[in-house]
């Protein structure tokens, strides 16, 4: 009689292993596994749906807002922050937009390691330091955008400088935004706590 392929399991090699020769632990050990990882995709899909719900209620309700002054909500920025009315619980719609850079931040980088060299050598060196931690590229080959647009915050004023600075602006492009709802509840010392649906934070 052929066996069906209800009697064999694959291991992580790839190898169909007959079921018998499966030890009782290694069974019950892939059934907790595929059990609970199929409630948790379960739960996903829930959460996606419920997320989905509460944007269209809120946009509904932004749309009637706008509605009542002849206009048409089109707040894409976001960071919208709604109360109830005895100010315990809180809404906030934020959006955050992804930033990269086009080949003039290298342009600027370029301009950047001339000015230091043209300064004087040793009066710098925490400038080029700082200027070498904020191009620093990881093992993923991501930059920190964050330390790029602190250079901006630099009180520099050779001409050279700010040119850099001109091209680190013009290079921003914005790849991507998304949306960040979060709901806030009121404690009894007055402070909002965030209501976490992360089940690690629970």
């Amino acid at each position: 009689m052929a066996k069906s392929k209800n009697d064999f399991m694959t291991n992580t090699q790839g190898h169909q292993v007959p079921v018998d020769m499966v030890s009782d632990i290694d069974k019950l050990r892939d059934q907790t596994v595929r059990n609970i990882t199929g409630k948790a995709l379960e739960m996903k899909q829930q959460l996606t749906a419920f997320k989905q719900e509460l944007r269209a209620e809120l946009f509904t309700y932004l749309e009637t807002s706008a509605q009542r002054y002849k206009k048409t909500y089109g707040g894409k920025k976001g960071n919208i922050t709604l109360m109830s009315f005895d100010g315990s619980l809180k809404l906030m719609l934020a959006v955050n937009e992804s930033i990269v850079f086009d080949e003039r931040l290298q342009i600027a980088k370029t301009i950047i390691d001339e000015c230091i060299n043209k300064w004087s050598k040793g009066s710098r060196s925490e400038i080029r330091a700082l200027v070498n931690n904020a191009f620093y590229v990881d093992k993923a080959g991501n930059i920190n955008t964050a330390r790029i647009l602190g250079l901006r915050r630099l009180e520099i004023t050779d001409p050279d400088w700010k040119k850099a600075m001109e091209a680190i602006t013009e290079s921003i492009q914005v790849s991507g935004s998304k949306e960040y709802l979060r709901v806030y509840t009121r404690d009894k010392n007055g402070e909002y706590k965030q209501v976490s649906l992360d089940v690690a934070a629970l």
